[in-house]
């Protein structure tokens, strides 16, 4: 249920057209809820439809003409709506956690690669929500707007920076284990 409520929140900051939603899930929604641009497209019209956005009348014949859309009254108040009610966290599931807990049981060959090379990977993430805070976020700009979206950035540089702490942990205890630890038992 969240995808629509990602997408009225993107057009209320800015209406767009379906090309341009899916560049800036690319580049800002998408760091946190992932979408392709095919369920961008398909939501659009299922949000179009239910009468919470509207294609913004075109200047040109619409023929081959890229749309954009705007939240409706309807689209803002499902927004709020779902804004303000209760939802409890999600369990959380992560496939590297799971293995890992296989590895005590079936061994750990492979897995020191794939944990160093998941280490190179959060190390990027959290270089680059690091860059977007300092280029975006300078200690001027503090609108709720700004504050806000601000909380959201930093959720994900906490969340990179425990992922490359706990991972580099990880990979210190695999270097105390003798080769194979954990083969059947």
């Amino acid at each position: 249920m969240s995808l629509p409520h990602a997408i009225l929140t993107a057009l209320l900051e800015k209406p767009s057209s379906g090309l341009e939603l899916t560049r800036r899930f690319d580049r800002s929604i998408g760091y946190f809820w992932s979408a392709t641009h095919q369920q961008i497209y398909r939501e659009l019209g299922k949000l179009e439809a239910d009468g919470f956005i509207r294609a913004l009348p075109s200047q040109q014949p619409a023929r081959g003409q890229k749309k954009s859309y705007e939240v409706l009254p309807a689209g803002h108040a499902e927004l709020a709506r779902w804004t303000a009610a209760s939802q409890d966290p999600k369990p959380h599931r992560d496939t590297l956690l799971l293995r890992m807990r296989a590895a005590a049981v079936v061994g750990t060959r492979g897995i020191r690669a794939d944990l160093e090379r998941h280490l190179d990977l959060h190390r990027r993430q959290l270089a680059e929500y690091e860059e977007i805070e300092k280029r975006d976020f300078p200690a001027d700009r503090d609108s709720p707007r700004d504050r806000l979206q601000h909380l959201v950035l930093r959720a994900g540089i906490d969340l990179e920076t425990f992922w490359t702490q706990w991972l580099t942990r990880a990979l210190e205890e695999f270097a105390e284990l003798p080769q194979d630890e954990g083969q059947s038992r």
